[in-house]
């Protein structure tokens, strides 16, 4: 303990070693501390807020940091291209794909950027090139109304997820960044929203290394990124932006991070204002910048200049921040002469192209989960002539869009892409609102009467991301089961039930499509309705993409990225942020849908799995099995490994985790040998103390379409299993992932 608390004090000292960039003919670093030399002291702080002023004296034009690019440039007058929300992004299970998805997303980043070049646009919010995205939160808790912008409960899937946004964002290039990508929000940090500026997370060691760091490190120490945001709240009794342990300890000196840091916006005023744990503005600014915090989102750290003159931080010490901010708007280009950086020629001409919005259908198929068919899908045209479309996501385009996202050339709901069906006809009521009736229009005796015609019946319901999203985006606390952003309930809401139960009376064939960012409760569905899918908040695409699905022109693959829960009591205390009993990891209760769930219009069969049957500790374990595709059409099976160590050796440990994903296309009976490659440090588990250890010992593995323990028979075949057994020394991981110690313990 006294060699942590002087590494923190010297770190403090010292502050984060800036980056280096070569260059053929001059490097970065001197470019960048000669332009600091040359800079007043007000000058330099007004370059360490988002809105930074430009310095025409020295060529510095004026730049604003806060950008936005969940799924799809946001937010920047633009008609761009909207992709599928991140947490139906993360139900592809398809990191490949992201990688390409954000290239894109970056090429109309620069697009948007260069056109803005020399122009009133110059400088403004949401044209730049730093853009606050990913969030790599875990979604511990479904109330969490930004939960949809997260990868998923999973660490393992939130870190490959996170890391292909990261180099599809920055780009290939070794000397400049496409866009820059900043990790968010660092860190113990998914609500509750009301309370995020003064909440207090405590967790053990083993809960913060087990779930709440792995994806930052992942996106950190192999994915590259170059920038984090640290989160509003307190972590251990200190703001995240003036942690110790977080800042100081953990991001600078185990994981050796070299960009920049960004607090979230206005979080430095919580320090003083809400946290109380500074005395005033200049107090908290000194504090944040001394703990790596470079960048303010807001403007307390204007009394940087008090905090010199009062001594409580140097010019020197704020020079280091600085160094790393011009660091990155030197890798951006952004003092190149024009043509230099190889992003300089991306034109408008990409916004939309028909190469990304061909990307955006594509993701949004892939997103989409059949949770439950009974036969009815797909629709045979022959069959169904007529269908009867109700419900409040049914004609809704800004549900689908979700949050933080930009506005598309065109946004194609289901009822418009069933319009566009060729023969069919399309009997079309709102139904019902979210939460309770509609203010006007026909009441349930009269909707049933009009489309008693029709031969199939779809209720696109769910809820929306003006109900769920982020604290002053999003709620309405007079809505029960809604607060502030979250939810206090995550039952589908009563009213669409109901409706549904009148729509199960005609006898018709009947499909609910739940259109939500989050996992939604609702058993009577699951048991009673012919067809179940989860199309999120699908983007741009989301009609098209259902249409595809429903009439059978696109099989679906889609994979649930969270538990969906039979009910809101199965949820520990929403501000607990102990993992006991919340994800599949460590909720053993019977559930309504499990991780990893998802149906196709096939089946797919597994066999001969192989694995070896000891290995040493410290070693790679190579993992293959037959999948096979039972069905009369092509399609993808997202192929899931699982391992556990739970009551195999001593301490606490999940009671499984996915530990590798390979999404491979069958056509109709055709088989495939499908091969992981498990690393070292799946195979053991985090201790008390946050280090990942493995042991000697028996290892449990899985290989299947779903994550294993849930009821075969309400959801398939259980994943093959087999165990294998590690032998010799315990192999030690230090913090950023490293082997760093072999004994002889046992």
């Amino acid at each position: 303990m006294k060699k942590i608390v002087l590494l923190i004090f010297f770190l403090g000292l010292l502050g984060r070693q800036g980056m280096t960039a070569g260059d053929p003919r001059l490097c970065v670093d001197p470019r960048v501390d000669s332009l600091i030399d040359r800079m007043t002291l007000s000058e330099k702080i007004s370059q360490m807020m988002h809105v930074s002023p430009a310095i025409p004296r020295l060529g510095i034009p004026a730049y604003n940091w806060w950008n936005e690019c969940l799924h799809g440039v946001g937010r920047s007058g633009d008609r761009v291209t909207v992709f599928p929300q991140a947490i139906g992004l993360a139900a592809t299970f398809n990191p490949e794909a992201l990688e390409q998805t954000a290239g894109m997303i970056a090429d109309e980043a620069r697009a948007i950027y260069n056109r803005a070049k020399g122009t009133p646009d110059e400088g403004r919010q949401y044209k730049g090139l730093t853009f606050w995205t990913p969030n790599v939160n875990i979604f511990r808790d479904p109330r969490w109304g930004r939960g949809q912008e997260t990868y998923g409960e999973d660490p393992w899937l939130t870190g490959r997820m996170g890391s292909a946004m990261v180099r599809g964002l920055q780009g290939g290039d070794p000397r400049y960044l496409k866009t820059s990508a900043c990790a968010k929000h660092y860190a113990v940090h998914s609500g509750p929203e009301p309370d995020r500026h003064e909440f207090d997370a405590r967790v053990s060691d083993y809960d913060l290394w087990d779930t709440y760091l792995p994806a930052f490190r992942t996106l950190v120490c192999e994915a590259g990124v170059s920038g984090v945001m640290c989160a509003y709240n307190r972590y251990e009794g200190q703001p995240c932006c003036g942690s110790d342990k977080l800042m100081r300890l953990i991001l600078t000196y185990e994981w050796g991070f070299e960009g920049y840091v960004t607090s979230d916006c206005w979080g430095i005023s919580d320090f003083h204002k809400y946290h109380g744990t500074h005395p005033d503005a200049a107090t908290a600014a000194a504090d944040a910048v001394l703990h790596g915090t470079d960048l303010e989102c807001g403007n307390d750290y204007a009394s940087l200049v008090a905090a010199v003159e009062r001594g409580l931080i140097t010019e020197e010490q704020i020079d280091l921040s600085l160094r790393r901010l011009f660091m990155i708007r030197f890798r951006l280009g952004q003092f190149e002469p024009a043509g230099r950086v190889p992003y300089d020629t991306i034109s408008g001409a990409v916004i939309s192209s028909p190469e990304h919005r061909a990307q955006a259908l594509e993701m949004a198929r892939q997103s989409m989960v059949l949770l439950r068919n009974e036969g009815v899908l797909p629709l045979r045209a022959e069959r169904v002539g007529t269908v009867a479309l109700l419900g409040p996501n049914a004609d809704n385009g800004t549900t689908q869009l979700g949050n933080y996202n930009g506005i598309p050339v065109e946004n194609v709901t289901l009822r418009m892409a069933l319009e566009r069906e060729p023969g069919l006809r399309v009997i079309y009521y709102p139904a019902t609102g979210f939460t309770g009736p509609l203010a006007d229009g026909p009441g349930i005796e009269e909707v049933l009467e009009g489309i008693a015609e029709a031969d199939a019946v779809i209720f696109a319901g769910g809820i929306s991301p003006l109900l769920e999203g982020e604290a002053g985006d999003a709620g309405n606390d007079d809505i029960k089961g809604f607060l502030g952003g979250d939810r206090s309930r995550i039952e589908l809401p009563a009213v669409q039930t109901e409706w549904m139960k009148r729509l199960r009376e005609l006898g018709k064939p009947l499909v609910f499509v739940n259109m939500s960012g989050s996992a939604v409760a609702f058993p009577w569905e699951a048991e009673h309705v012919d067809a179940v899918i989860q199309a999120w908040y699908g983007g741009q695409e989301t009609g098209t993409a259902l249409a595809d699905i429903l009439f059978g022109r696109y099989n679906p693959s889609g994979r649930l990225p969270v538990t969906f829960y039979r009910s809101t009591d199965d949820l520990p205390d929403f501000r607990d942020y102990r993992m006991e009993g919340r994800t599949y990891r460590y909720f053993d209760g019977e559930v309504l849908y499990p991780f990893g769930y998802g149906l196709s219009y096939n089946r797919y069969v597994y066999s001969a799995l192989r694995l070896p049957g000891a290995v040493e500790v410290g070693d790679s374990v190579r993992v293959s099995v037959e999948v096979r595709n039972r069905g009369r059409r092509g399609g993808e099976e997202v192929v899931q490994l699982y391992v556990s160590r739970r009551g195999m050796v001593s301490g606490r440990m999940p009671i499984c985790s996915l530990a590798g994903v390979r999404r491979v296309w069958l056509e109709p009976g055709e088989r495939r040998m499908v091969s992981f490659a498990v690393a070292p440090e799946q195979l053991g588990g985090v201790d008390e103390r946050g280090n990942r250890v493995v042991v000697s010992g028996r290892v449990r593995i899985w290989v299947g379409g779903r994550m294993p323990n849930a009821r075969p028979e309400r959801f398939g075949d259980e994943p093959l299993a087999g165990e294998l057994v590690l032998t010799g020394d315990r192999l030690l991981f230090d913090h950023a992932g490293n082997p760093i110690e072999t004994d002889h313990r046992k």
